[in-house]
């Protein structure tokens, strides 16, 4: 049903369907066809059967296919898992069907590693430079003093630079480069030499170009592939997609390629809990074989083999930051229509609303933890 075709809301039918999913939205402050701004408005009579069938899976779909809209998903997102209906939006059968997956394969093998790239970031470069600020970072800003986005992504880059104390000259690894955010920031302005890999051939190619006469090379690469020796590593947004079966290998790899005295920053979305766990809709949508880690997880995978010198958390800013991002992807998007699907572009709303409305309820964190080869001297780190 296209939002030509139609005239407002529908009466919903008095159906089983109905009334189980009104009284699992009881105290959530959220009502099917009500007047707050993120309450809902249902245009299709089939949208109860379907949420309580397919979860959250279905309830991204069905935005995406017009059955529903809301003023405010952000919110609408926010109330929902304030209320403990983000697990339970999960159908059993889903859990248990990924649980067997990630046991029995490994999602985020060699061989898969550049599936992320070619299903999001290959999607279009002009998608995301309308999105995103015009230092092109696609993680967090840090919105400490920052008071625009463009503000908040260049107090990041640097808090970054200084957490990992970059003097001219060092060699800096960037795993999971992305459009070469961090690159260019890094080498402009601390004189420093940057290798950044990325698994996307979009963002490698205009990651070249924001980087020329820059001392920086960008390579398609995935980590596994990489050899030699750096005075500092960061990834920034990347180890998402590393996955559980991987984390030990990852660790062992920035281990073997960190000099001595050598400092690792990683800057990663984390979960609250340790149990492996994916949202079918993003899965399918956004990031397939995406996977967040917990603190657990990072602290095991890293014991025995880097020092734990800072741990911060700014996920709250995450919320601003996609907020954001949807501001500039709204006022924007009538330049690349033509380009892309209204599919497409309600599939883009969806994900930077729930998202922000997932680190509002601090579902989910955003963490820059710093790591050494065990070290001689004190570690202060900057914020």
């Amino acid at each position: 049903m296209t939002s030509e075709q139609r005239i407002g809301p529908i009466v919903l039918p008095d159906n089983r369907a109905q009334r189980v999913l009104t009284s699992l939205l009881e105290g959530s402050g959220v009502t099917l066809n009500g007047d707050a701004r993120w309450d809902p408005q249902i245009y299709h009579p089939d949208f109860c059967s379907r949420i309580l069938r397919q979860g959250s899976l279905g309830l991204g779909e069905s935005y995406m296919d017009g059955w529903w809209e809301s003023d405010s998903i952000d919110e609408l997102a926010y109330h929902l898992l304030r209320h403990g209906l983000g697990e339970r939006a999960r159908p059993p059968s889903d859990r248990i069907m990924y649980r067997l997956q990630a046991g029995l394969l490994n999602l985020q093998s060699k061989a898969r590693a550049y599936i992320v790239g070619e299903a999001h970031y290959d999607l279009g470069n002009d998608l995301f430079e309308r999105m995103l600020d015009p230092t092109m970072c696609y993680s967090c800003g840090y919105w400490k003093e920052a008071r625009t986005l463009h503000e908040a992504q260049l107090a990041k880059l640097d808090l970054v630079c200084r957490k990992l104390e970059l003097r001219p000259n060092m060699h800096v690894l960037d795993i999971g480069c992305g459009w070469g955010s961090f690159a260019e920031y890094a080498a402009r302005h601390y004189g420093v030499t940057v290798t950044g890999i990325t698994i996307s051939r979009e963002q490698a190619e205009l990651a070249r170009e924001r980087c020329a006469g820059l001392p920086v090379t960008i390579e398609l690469k995935d980590y596994r592939e990489l050899s030699g020796s750096f005075d500092r590593i960061v990834s920034i947004g990347m180890f998402e997609h590393v996955g559980h079966r991987n984390y030990g290998v990852y660790f062992q790899t920035v281990e073997k390629l960190l000099a001595e005295g050598g400092l690792f920053l990683l800057h990663t979305i984390g979960s609250n809990s340790s149990e492996i766990s994916v949202d079918p809709w993003i899965d399918r949508y956004i990031f397939p074989n995406g996977v967040l880690p917990s603190a657990r997880h990072i602290a095991d995978a890293s014991e025995g083999l880097l020092l734990l010198e800072d741990w911060q958390n700014f996920g709250p800013d995450y919320d601003r930051t996609l907020m954001a991002w949807r501001d500039n992807f709204d006022a924007h998007w009538h330049e690349i229509a033509e380009r892309y699907s209204d599919r497409i572009r309600r599939m883009f709303r969806y994900y930077l609303s729930v998202c922000a409305g997932a680190f509002r309820a601090r579902e989910i964190q955003l963490w820059q933890v710093v790591f050494s080869h065990e070290r001689a001297q004190r570690y202060d780190a900057p914020r």
